[in-house]
């Protein structure tokens, strides 16, 4: 039986950390690129979504290849790959540059996540959400980690010097050696005597089908935040890009405890209602944020961020229920391929701030978490009660 193992677990964190900083800090860049090469909205928003489709909807494809081989060398790969293409944008002169290094950034996020997932997934033990959380609390850290970071360089040293940045990969690749030297692996292909579930059938497909539409909206509605808070304070209303990047990464923290808290919450209570009590809590929350000033914003967007991102390592844990000898893939599509997915809408919307203004296209964000909670409705979750204790076993 595998146990779960701490040590290990907040080893891969670490690792995770470092990776989403840069993930974290473009869309917070993107003002200043738009600015100084002179882009519209949209094409703000086309460079995002090639970044999103670089990091996330090709991660089934590195899934596929973590289920066939070890791939333990994909983690610090993928990290030299994220902040190479990360700390060049300062070098780019035109939207092609831009575009050819978000997507480079992205491919070097998209090859670690299937692996650190799969790799994580071997220490968890019987506590898959709760274990799982603490993997996954490492990238809500450095998503929101990196707009402050990456907008006090900006700051205080100027555009020119994001090759700073450079040194999280360092600390990254020394993460991973420390985590080979001290830490037994086990083999990554699932044993013989894991059961699969019965992938093929209906009720499961529906339950991947609406797990897949729910993660889409919730990301959605997180990028969406994380792009326009910043042209909302930096370019609407002039205010202090250091103020901009607060909220950003408040709301990314308020994410990062939400995962460690409702991991654990979701466990016991179940995982389909902790879906749907998250979103609920959100639908609520969001209409309060288009006015509240001082120390009230700062409450509200911590709380929304902590209740929508509490589920992602909860969905993480459906999907490869759902396919348990194919853990690589279904963390690609739960990680990758819906998240990716989802942040076309960030272009969507780009579209509607070019017409009608970035005050109005904050308004329609709301619309995302109420058909969110609403897909949550339609969640049949088809896992036999024995389930968990045939993977824990294995």
């Amino acid at each position: 039986m595998r146990k779960f193992n701490l040590k290990a677990l907040l080893l891969l964190s670490c690792g995770h950390v470092a990776v989403d900083t840069f993930q974290g800090a473009l869309p917070a860049v993107l003002p200043f690129l738009k600015e100084n090469l002179g882009l519209s909205y949209t094409m703000a928003g086309a460079i995002l979504i090639l970044a999103n489709i670089s990091s996330s909807v090709i991660q089934p494809l590195f899934g596929s290849l973590s289920d066939r081989k070890n791939t333990y060398y994909l983690l610090p790969l993928g990290a030299v790959l994220a902040g190479a293409g990360f700390c060049a944008l300062p070098l780019a002169s035109n939207f092609l540059m831009v575009a050819l290094l978000a997507v480079t950034s992205g491919i070097g996020i998209s090859a670690f996540h299937p692996a650190g997932f799969k790799t994580a997934r071997l220490f968890t033990g019987e506590k898959m959400a709760s274990g799982m959380s603490i993997f996954s609390v490492g990238g809500n850290a450095g998503m929101a980690l990196g707009p402050f970071l990456a907008l006090s360089i900006i700051h205080y040293r100027g555009f020119s010097s994001l090759w700073w940045m450079s040194a999280i990969t360092f600390l990254f690749v020394s993460s991973i050696v420390i985590f080979r030297s001290t830490v037994a692996l086990p083999p990554q292909t699932p044993p013989s005597t894991c059961k699969e579930n019965k992938i093929g059938s209906k009720s499961a497909r529906r339950a991947l089908i609406v797990i897949i539409g729910f993660i889409m909206l919730r990301t959605w509605t997180m990028y969406c935040l994380m792009t326009y808070i910043p042209f909302y304070y930096i370019n609407y209303l002039r205010d202090n890009p250091v103020f901009a990047g607060k909220l950003v990464s408040l709301f990314l923290l308020g994410g990062a405890a939400g995962t460690l808290v409702g991991s654990p919450l979701a466990d016991r209570l179940g995982h389909r209602f902790w879906l749907r009590f998250s979103m609920f809590c959100d639908v609520v929350l969001f209409p309060p944020i288009l006015w509240a000033q001082g120390v009230l914003l700062f409450v509200l967007v911590a709380l929304f961020g902590f209740m929508l991102v509490s589920t992602f390592p909860i969905t993480i844990v459906m999907g490869q229920n759902l396919f348990p000898r194919s853990t690589g893939v279904a963390s690609g599509f739960m990680s990758g391929f819906a998240i990716g997915a989802g942040g076309i809408g960030v272009t969507v919307l780009g579209l509607f701030a070019d017409h009608f203004g970035v005050p109005s296209a904050m308004k329609c964000i709301w619309a995302l978490p109420v058909a969110a909670f609403f897909l949550t409705l339609m969640l049949r979750y088809p896992i036999a009660e024995n389930l968990t204790s045939d993977l824990s076993a294995a």
